[in-house]
């Protein structure tokens, strides 16, 4: 195992288990690591052949399986609505039964108590590229993420976060676009670029939070400065639920690499990437994220049993006449220890200084 990997895995020990945490077991036995019974959150963008988005679509028109085995629907929204819920909560000692002593969490999901507290409206984190790559079009970027701040509906909350080598909270998550402003305004170019060393701690911000969660990154090129590989980024943004837009400029799209890597990542997690080559494409990118989270279905499922520990696969389809829709959503997820949940946290709690 080389270096880099070697740090990549003991940051996301870091991120995950936070100080003072104890990994590994209960006193009781070695192995038991404790269950929570919750349900997967999917956030689901459907489209025809031309891309234009399919509105007015029902439940029972979705058919959802998870490792094939079919799941009925128990939330159900579409766009900004109110998300309404189906079916009653499972007992948490009836919905997964997994190999003993191995219980584990289902993370991006929702658990029993807060169920009736899904509303509408998104946790949208926006990621901003202030490396030395930024020195030129700087202010073209901060106009257009000020256009897209005050473009979301007013349900949403915004957090705004920036990154060189090291990640800024400069505002965290709050319905107050005043302050998101000024944080954006107040942002200045410098330094190395540590991309996915910051999207690893955006994803797990989000992640302590209920309801839809999205990342907007924008970035102006290539990560030089990160030892955490996309691949871990995107695998816990999947299994959290935490959907990825990406916007970048021409400047990054003639590197090859990054623009596979943010390809890939966004589509593992239902969201898409952007490449603009001046500020007039930034803001139609901003717009078309903004368009985008206005469409999506917000579908929710308890699991049925299932003695898969590793890597999930979700399938989302529509029956009848509607097969030939396209479908774009996260296609799976990796449940992780309890311990490592976001549910290990209650709805109402967030992270200092979040409203």
């Amino acid at each position: 195992m080389n270096m880099r990997r070697i740090l990549s895995i003991g940051l996301m020990v870091a991120v995950f288990l936070g100080p003072g945490a104890i990994v590994g077991s209960t006193q009781e036995n070695p192995a038991d690591i404790q269950v929570i019974v919750n349900m997967v959150q999917l956030n689901v963008a459907v489209t025809d052949n031309k891309g234009n988005y399919i509105t007015g679509l029902r439940p029972e028109d979705f058919v959802v399986s998870e490792d094939g085995i079919m799941q009925k629907v128990a939330t159900f929204g579409e766009g900004t609505e109110p998300t309404r819920r189906l079916i009653e909560a499972i007992p948490e000692n009836k919905a997964l039964a997994p190999p003993a002593n191995s219980q584990l969490a289902m993370p991006g999901t929702a658990s029993t108590s807060v169920l009736n507290s899904l509303l509408s409206g998104s946790n949208v984190f926006i990621l901003f590229d202030t490396s030395n790559y930024m020195y030129r079009g700087f202010v073209f970027a901060q106009d257009a993420i000020a256009d897209f701040v005050r473009s979301l509906e007013n349900a949403d909350k915004i957090a705004f976060y920036s990154y060189s080598r090291d990640l800024s909270r400069s505002s965290t998550l709050t319905k107050d676009r005043s302050q998101v402003l000024h944080s954006v305004r107040s942002t200045v170019a410098g330094d190395d670029a540590a991309l996915y060393n910051s999207l690893l701690l955006t994803v797990k911000d989000a992640a302590q939070y209920q309801g839809r969660k999205v990342i907007v990154v924008f970035s102006n090129g290539p990560d030089n400065s990160s030892v955490v590989p996309p691949e871990d980024v995107a695998e816990l943004a999947q299994s959290t639920g935490t959907v990825i837009y990406m916007i970048s400029t021409r400047a990054a799209q003639l590197e090859p690499v990054s623009t596979a890597v943010f390809e890939r990542m966004t589509a593992a997690t239902g969201g898409k990437a952007y490449f603009a080559k001046n500020w007039r494409e930034e803001k139609q990118a901003f717009a078309s994220i903004h368009d985008d989270l206005g469409h999506l279905y917000s579908l929710s499922y308890y699991p049925h049993a299932n003695p898969n520990r590793g890597w999930r696969q979700i399938s989302v389809k529509l029956v009848g006449e509607r097969k030939s829709y396209h479908i774009r959503t996260r296609n799976g997820y990796r449940p992780l220890p309890a311990r490592f949940s976001a549910e290990s946290r209650p709805m109402e709690s967030a992270p200092p200084g979040a409203e």
